[in-house]
């Protein structure tokens, strides 16, 4: 186990793996693409891209299979929010990819770190109104001779837990934040990707 948190941790390249990307410049929505309800919000305010209103999404440019994902985010008391990764298509419909839970307060019960629908997490792990890092990785790779998605999960720097997909669910995909519902506030920024092979 410490071993996996040291290499989800540190910032150094293996063999075959990019650098880090950064996919949000601070200042702009350069590239994203907003998903769902015209009445929703998304725009940048003090170098945090931020989702109010009704309900969408907000889509990366480009699509990803195997990667880090890593984003630092703050949902509102009461708020609810995601991360998504590998979304098909950017149609702002939330059944389509995995969701990485925001959710500190909302009445659904289903915290962050959850991976909505897969594994939940019922405990607060942050705290409303607090800054913290989701880092994701994705690898679709051989296990027991199967070859499917192993998902990490990590906040702070400290895994959750490993989740194989033996369904095989979602192949490969765009990153999406959710913006869940009139009553959410999310802020996101220092969103990074690393390609993995």
């Amino acid at each position: 186990m410490a071993l996996a948190l040291t290499v989800l941790s540190t910032n150094c390249s293996r063999a075959g793996e990019s650098e880090w990307v950064s996919l949000f410049d601070g200042t702009t929505l350069s590239g994203w693409t907003k998903g769902g309800s015209q009445d929703s919000n998304w725009e940048v305010k003090d170098g945090s891209l931020v989702g109010t209103g009704r309900s969408s999404m907000l889509y990366s440019p480009k699509t990803y299979k195997n990667f880090r994902l890593r984003a630092e985010l703050k949902i509102n008391d009461h708020g609810n929010s995601g991360v998504y990764f590998r979304c098909p298509v950017p149609d702002g419909d939330f059944s389509k990819g995995y969701e990485a839970q925001v959710d500190s307060t909302h009445s659904d019960p289903i915290r962050t770190g959850s991976l909505y629908t897969f594994v939940h997490i019922y405990d607060q792990i942050v705290p409303p109104d607090t800054w913290f890092t989701y880092e994701i990785e994705v690898v679709t790779k051989e296990y027991r001779g199967d070859v499917i998605p192993h998902i990490k999960v990590s906040i702070n720097g400290k895994l959750l837990y490993e989740f194989l997909d033996h369904g095989n669910t979602w192949k490969e995909g765009h990153f999406a934040f959710q913006q869940h519902d009139p009553g959410s506030r999310v802020e996101i920024r220092k969103v990074e990707v690393q390609e993995l092979p």
